[in-house]
């Protein structure tokens, strides 16, 4: 979930971050470009004002000039020139130069300076020039007419470089983005802070969700953290555990005493079945019918009993060899095997595991017998132990008939047996008691079909007790 919210999160600090930078970076170059401009229309107002006491008429040749007041606006555009590297003049309204600086510029024929120079003879002001962005090249033209009596009488041009004003709004946008990126830096810093707070008690929710449903129903949530929904969230969720675990105790301890109450009259009443053989003729249909429905309800007690007692008691887990555990309970069933024609092998090398030694031989026990049980007169049951670096796993495949797709989604189930095996002697509680002791210490037991037929039943425990 944190992998999902937290892009969602930084995409709409982003966002965000963007609307305020954008307008400000825009905001940082117009205001560049406007105290320049404010600067030329400064200094044209001051050579417009002048160029009013300038009265000879354009000779078309500043050679030819000699009154003082132009030599003083000349030697003032020169000046202005060589300390700002400017471009100005004063041109009269056919675009002839009173005074100008370089002398060589003039009023071209079209462009921004013609543009500005027409405007100006309007009797206005040049407006506002186009945006001048740092990765563009061009100069800033700004016109001032000269007026006398009323009248445009000239037009003071300026046509300044923008290399430094371009470089003041290159490093204002720096300095808006090194603030940006150091306040990005701090949202995704609150970010982190803000989802593992929230996140927290769902990760711990999610993980006493998945102990219970493994089997260990003591496992609550620490309600202790995170926003207050989730804290009432987790309360509630060990409520609802405790009703549940409750529940459950009273179910086992009713089956276990109801199994316990039930054996003594059962003994009770084979004894007497017993002794009532005794008074028949031998070989009595009726009489063995009976003893082998008694002899099996009897065993169906005992694993019930056997089932309550491992879904209650708590797994002594410890460091397990479960290759040399496994090699034992082959050699233990490798009789039995024999004496039914069946081909038991192991392949068990060492490796270890976090397991009830006491809980995993019973558990392999369970499993062996079923296989060894199912598996014809000439058929083959292997038992392998493989590990990785989180779980030790033991597999045990078989020959046998197998089970159908609609049979492994019940295998497991308490008293279930497959309709094929009926004649098969078994109460259908063994793999349940297996599963039972298995996951009180996070163990697992699955089912798949062996190729070309038969069974596969993996057993898997954890590697250590994390």
């Amino acid at each position: 979930m944190r992998t999902r919210l937290l892009p969602l999160l930084i995409v709409l600090m982003a966002a965000v971050l963007l609307a305020l930078g954008i307008p400000l970076g825009l905001s940082k170059a117009a205001a560049e470009q406007q105290n320049v401009v404010v600067d030329r229309i400064d200094d044209t107002a001051r050579f417009a004002a002048l160029a009013q006491f300038v009265t000879d008429r354009p000779t078309g040749s500043r050679e030819d000039s000699t009154d003082e007041r132009r030599q003083t606006l000349a030697r003032e555009l020169d000046s202005y020139h060589d300390v700002y590297g400017i471009r100005a003049g004063v041109f009269y309204r056919n675009g002839a130069a009173m005074a100008n600086a370089p002398g060589d510029w003039l009023v071209p024929q079209r462009g921004e300076v013609r543009a500005a120079f027409d405007e100006a003879l309007l009797s206005r002001r040049s407006h506002d020039p186009r945006q001048v962005w740092p990765w563009q090249t061009g100069t800033l033209v700004v016109a001032s007419p000269v007026i006398r009596d009323g009248d445009v009488v000239a037009v003071v041009v300026t046509d300044s470089p923008t290399g430094q004003m371009r470089s003041r709004t290159l490093r204002g946008w720096l300095l808006i983005a090194a603030g940006e990126f150091a306040a990005m830096l701090l949202a995704v810093g609150a970010a982190l802070r803000l989802t593992g707070w929230v996140l927290r008690p769902v990760r711990v929710l999610d993980a006493t969700t998945h102990d219970i449903a493994t089997g260990r129903l003591k496992s609550r949530v620490a309600a202790a953290g995170g926003p207050p929904e989730l804290r009432r969230l987790a309360r509630s969720f060990n409520e609802m555990a405790d009703n549940v675990q409750q529940v459950l105790e009273q179910q086992r301890a009713f089956v276990a005493d109801a199994s316990h109450q039930l054996r003594n009259p059962l003994s009770a009443l084979l004894l007497r079945i017993e002794l009532l053989a005794l008074e028949l003729p031998d070989g009595n249909a009726e009489i063995a019918s009976v003893q082998t429905e008694g002899k099996r309800l009897a065993q169906v007690l005992d694993d019930l009993l056997d089932l309550a007692l491992a879904e209650h008691a708590e797994a002594d887990l410890r460091i397990t060899d479960v290759g040399a555990l496994a090699g034992e309970r082959v050699a233990a069933w490798s009789a039995a095997a024999d004496a039914k024609g069946v081909h038991l092998v192991g392949d068990c090398p060492p490796t270890t595991g976090w397991a009830d030694p006491i809980t995993l031989s019973s558990a392999l026990d369970a499993v062996i017998d079923n296989a060894v049980k199912f598996t014809p007169d000439g058929g083959r049951v292997e038992v392998s132990v493989t590990s990785d670096a989180d779980t030790s796993t033991v597999v045990v495949t078989d020959t046998g008939p197998g089970l159908t797709e609609e049979e492994l989604t019940r295998v497991g189930d308490r008293f279930w047996r497959s309709g094929r095996h009926q004649n098969v002697n078994g109460s259908g509680l063994g793999l349940s008691i297996t599963h039972a002791l298995l996951a009180a210490g996070g163990g697992s037991l699955a089912y798949a079909h062996a190729e070309p037929r038969g069974l596969r039943v993996t057993v898997r425990v954890p590697r250590d007790g994390g």
